[in-house]
């Protein structure tokens, strides 16, 4: 704010995925999964839409996952905040139009970050993820950097509350 005085675009793309099965998650860790994805969510909207409801103008696009929509065996932790994301979304959305402000969601599938170096370091079992997804490889980061700039940009300011799945396909396949 500071150096530039306003605050046009909020992204929302911190998070975590760590998980267990149900039976043996722990407390600390199902609390530390939703702290992070959902309730930080919640704390940098609720600090950055009065400044966006002030101007009348601002776009907020929340990084979920396709977890979120469809739930994922062994972390249900993160699919729940990834789900908590999406419904917060389309909340915020219903919320803030009045004041020219849109909010979205990008929901990736699989992505090729470090966040999944441990989880594909078993080659099979990455080729296994990719078998699934219909465009034969999972995400990059530009994948999903690309749409949600889309998002910020005039060319979407008449889409709000939706969810953008970037994934490959990979939803369509269940």
């Amino acid at each position: 704010l500071e150096e530039f005085g306003k605050l046009d675009i909020l992204v929302c793309n911190a998070g975590i995925w760590e998980g267990a099965p149900v039976e043996v998650i722990s407390e600390e860790l199902w609390d530390k999964v939703l702290e992070i994805n959902l309730k930080g969510t919640w704390t940098v909207c609720r600090a950055s839409v009065p400044l966006m409801k002030q101007q009348k103008f601002g776009r907020i696009v929340i990084v979920s996952s396709t977890a979120g929509q469809r739930g994922e065996a062994n972390v249900s932790n993160y699919a729940a905040s990834k789900g908590g994301q999406i419904s917060f979304t389309k909340s915020l959305a219903t919320e803030l139009a009045a004041h020219g402000i849109t909010v979205n969601s990008v929901a990736p599938g699989w992505v090729d970050t470090e966040m999944n170096t441990e989880v594909f370091a078993d080659e099979d079992y990455r080729l296994g993820i990719e078998k699934n997804i219909p465009l034969g490889r999972m995400a990059s980061a530009d994948d999903v950097a690309r749409p949600i700039v889309f998002l910020c940009t005039d060319w979407a300011r008449h889409i709000t509350g939706e969810v953008l799945n970037v994934n490959g396909g990979s939803v369509l396949c269940g």
